[in-house]
């Protein structure tokens, strides 16, 4: 495998190609030579990774590392080959030798070959944190990666821009229009995320590509490609409706959206268009072989060629979509409900299928389906497989947002959705639609409007009263949602978060303080199924995601929960849902209780409250989307009884990778990952989430407070909790005085705006132990002070607070292993 980008950027985050591109054979063998020579002088036995450095204008070489284990690369290696490595590399620890090991259609000595070409690029997070330097280095900042599979460069390259669902649909994206060629020069000279689109762009001004390597370095092999892709955009410009150039173009691996942007067509129409001609691709099979050997494999790739690979059985089938690359908002937990529906689809005795475009997930094993289709999750490439398979449906409903926004584009085609139908997700994510359903069913939600334009959101605002919380519509993960205070707040956020306009309108709710808590149901139709209820630790303002989620319940009435049992059957029925589903809800005071979202899919904590509760949702919402209904399954009540156990989901977070980034928890979703611990003390399962998530759990030192004005009064039994506990407390002045008028024993620490380093500085050295932090409920303008101090503790491992919530099970979970007392389980 090659990286597109020259060393100094984690091989990670950088594009990378397979086969080599610009090795020659003997530079191959050289290199190759090599890595057998270092394993061998290693006694390695199993999966080895080897990266090297090559000069370009020499022989020479430098080795860069040996991973003596499989490696992130041994995934992208294993799908790109179609040699399963980790599976190789566990018959070896059990004394297996590589010619014993048989394959689909070679022994494992036998080294993969291929008569494609594929191509990885990273999936950044750079969407959501904006304020991030989206500048790469040796540090990975990759939140996931897509892979695809084409005959030549562009059209491999091609494929695997329009899978990362960033907004694009070719090598062209629209901010850098605006810039001037010399700033794109500039651009261009660091390692970014989106270079390759600012690389694109100057060529298309004719800026000589030996410049751009001379800037880059990047090999004029991928540069002249580039190009070539380039002076097709403009064929297609100039032959406006030519059906051959249609036909030369799919084969480079132009999208039907960017053919029908340049022809002033639809990306239907020129589906219909291809229909009509019938130009359509084939299928080829990634064999590990190029074909030298006979055999079958079912994992394929489309390409526009003759003759196809894919051989279409005569049994009824079902196509599941995957949820593409891995970010924040949506993981690998979608992954895990599409494994489990693609067995039971199996098990029901359809030919079940998948298409996902991400290489680091178990639904891209091949032998996880009946067929792998490694596709982009978009309306044409999906259709196309459509047109060949003939299914009896598609499942979106299990691969997150990505598979849901499918479903109706489908449904328009003519495509049938099984399960929760394209009516049913409407009146769950059109604004107006779930309003009207929320009113006949007569259920509370959060008073607000959908806007289109600053003036009407600060009229929303002031009617409804502040707090209130803004997002754009449909948002995932959160992003770009944040709780304002005032006027001046909000007009910012309208003006600067989001482009407010009539086809991006903004939701303006009213901000309700109280107790968070989710459920993941299943709606047949006729009957509901709950699971579990779980409990966010956090209050509302900190997304869900982002919470630490509780199953049983510890602090609600019976009453609440009867509520919100009665609200998740009236909301499935009444939108129409057919499997799994998801809804948010928000517990006040006077045991009101609000529904925050309906989600009409699968969702992030699916596997959580299945392995939490025993009962395997995934599996129970596709045998209902199939046609079983929860009776036929044997299941008889709403909600059964509760486990005896405690499961704790505690978030994970990536803060120390990203530059710039603040770690203050807000609605917009930050953790990358998660954790679960259970026993049968409450304080025992947290500690256990907890320390699993890699956070350090000091039980003595020093902590390090900075509260805001409004949180101060909560604060102070918390802080007199660590005080009692022996911690030293350390605080800026207004936090340290107000400790001290209240008995609390503070060293003062002047504040960094004062031009004072001493609070940055004692956390370099390492004497805090945890920082509390928080801030006015306007996130808008958090102060610098907060700022630097959240990523001075980021960037030193130390544990960093900013929900009093959160510090309050901490205390817990240090009381219980301080001096075995335990609050929060009585």
């Amino acid at each position: 495998m090659e990286n597109l980008d020259p060393v100094g950027i984690h091989t990670g985050d950088s594009i990378v190609v397979a086969p080599s591109q610009t090795l020659t054979n003997k530079e191959y063998q050289l290199l190759r030579d090599s890595a057998l020579k270092i394993i061998r002088a290693l006694k390695i036995e199993g999966g080895c990774n080897v990266q090297f450095a090559l000069d370009p204008h020499s022989f020479k070489y430098y080795l860069i590392e040996v991973n003596p284990r499989v490696s992130r690369s041994s995934a992208l290696a294993s799908k790109a080959s179609g040699y399963p490595i980790a599976r190789v590399s566990a018959k070896i620890a059990v004394g297996m030798r590589l010619d014993e090991i048989k394959l689909a259609n070679t022994p494992a000595s036998f080294e993969p070959a291929l008569d494609y070409i594929v191509t990885k690029i990273a999936r950044f997070p750079f969407d959501k944190f904006t304020l991030a330097s989206n500048k790469l280095s040796t540090q990975m900042k990759a939140t996931g990666e897509v892979m695809s599979v084409g005959r030549t460069f562009e059209e491999s390259l091609l494929k695997a821009v329009r899978s990362l669902e960033i907004g694009v649909c070719h090598i062209e994206m629209p901010k850098f229009k605006s810039y001037e060629t010399e700033k794109l020069m500039d651009y261009i000279k660091e390692g970014r995320d989106d270079r390759i689109y600012a690389i694109a762009e100057l060529i298309r001004r004719n800026v000589d590509i030996g410049l751009i390597y001379n800037i880059t370095k990047i090999d004029m092999f991928f540069l002249e490609k580039i190009t070539h892709i380039v002076k097709l955009e403009k064929k297609l410009k100039e032959n406006i409706g030519d059906i051959e150039v249609l036909k030369r173009l799919k084969k480079v691996g132009f999208s039907d959206k960017y053919i029908g942007n340049c022809w002033g067509k639809t990306e239907e129409e020129i589906f219909n268009l291809r229909k009509q001609n019938n130009i359509f691709p084939v299928y080829k099979m990634i064999d590990t072989c190029s074909s030298e050997f006979e055999s079958y494999v079912p994992y394929f790739y489309s390409t526009y060629e003759e003759e196809n690979e894919s051989i279409v059985s005569n049994k009824k089938k079902i196509i599941v979509l995957g949820a593409g690359p891995i970010r924040i908002g949506q993981g690998v937990e979608f992954d895990y409900s599409t494994v489990h529906a693609i067995k039971t689809i199996k098990q029901a005795g359809y030919e079940a299928i998948i298409i996902n475009n991400n290489p680091e997930t178990v639904s891209t094993d091949y032998t996880t389906s009946d067929k792998l289709y490694f596709e982009p999750l978009t309306i044409e490439d999906v259709m196309n497989i459509i047109e060949l398979e003939k299914p009896e449906g598609v499942i979106a409903s299990l691969g997150g947002q990505t598979a849901i926004n499918l479903a109706g584009p489908l449904a328009k085609l003519g495509v049938k959705i099984i399960g929760t139908d394209v009516d049913a997700i409407e009146k769950a994510e059109n604004r107006d639609s779930f309003e009207k359903v929320m009113n006949e069913l007569k259920l509370l939600q959060p008073k607000g409007e959908a806007v289109t334009n600053i003036k009407d959101g600060i009229k929303v605002a002031e009617e409804i009263g502040y707090p209130v919380l803004v997002r754009p519509s449909y948002v995932l993960g959160g992003r770009a949602m944040q709780i304002v205070s005032n006027k001046k707040a909000l007009e910012k956020y309208l003006k600067t978060a989001v482009e407010v306009n009539t086809k991006q309108p903004v939701l303006v709710d009213k901000y309700i303080i109280g107790k968070e808590l989710e459920v993941d149901a299943v709606c047949d139709g006729k009957d509901v199924f709950v699971p579990g209820i779980m409990e966010h630790v956090e209050k509302t303002g900190i997304h869900s995601g982002d919470s630490i989620s509780i199953y049983p319940t510890f602090s609600i009435s019976e009453k609440a929960k009867e509520k919100i049992l009665d609200y998740t059957i009236k909301l499935g029925l009444g939108i129409g849902i057919i499997g799994l589903y998801n809804i948010q809800f928000i517990v006040d005071k006077e045991e009101n209780v609000y529904v925050i979202e309906v989600n009409p899919r699968s969702s992030r904590t699916v596997p959580f409250i299945s392995k939490s509760t025993g009962y395997s949702l995934a599996d129970i919402g596709t045998l209902v989307m199939i046609g079983k209904s929860l009776k036929d399954q044997g299941i008889n009540e709403v909600y059964p009884k509760e486990k005896e156990k405690w499961y704790v989901k505690a978030p994970a977070f990536s803060f120390s990778k990203l530059n710039g980034l603040d770690a203050y928890l807000s609605p917009e979703m930050k953790s990358t990952g998660e954790a679960i611990g259970y026993d049968k003390k409450l304080t025992r399962a947290l500690y256990k989430a907890l320390q699993s998530t890699g956070m350090k759990l000091a039980n003595y030192g020093t902590i390090f407070v900075t509260i805001a004005d409004k949180d101060k009064e909560e604060a102070l039994p918390l802080i007199r909790r660590f005080y009692n506990l022996g911690f030293n407390i350390e605080a800026t002045i207004g936090t340290a005085n107000f400790l001290k008028e209240h008995g609390i024993r503070t060293r003062t620490k002047r504040k960094i705006s004062e031009g004072s380093e001493e609070i940055l500085e004692s956390m370099r050295k390492g004497y805090v132990n945890y920082v509390i932090n928080t801030n006015n409920i306007d996130a808008v303008d958090p102060t610098m002070d907060g700022i630097l101090i959240r990523r001075c503790a980021v960037e030193n491992n130390i544990p960093i607070f900013t929900a009093l919530d959160t510090v309050r099970v901490l205390l817990d979970v240090l009381e219980e292993i301080t001096l075995g007392i335990s609050t929060i389980d009585e």
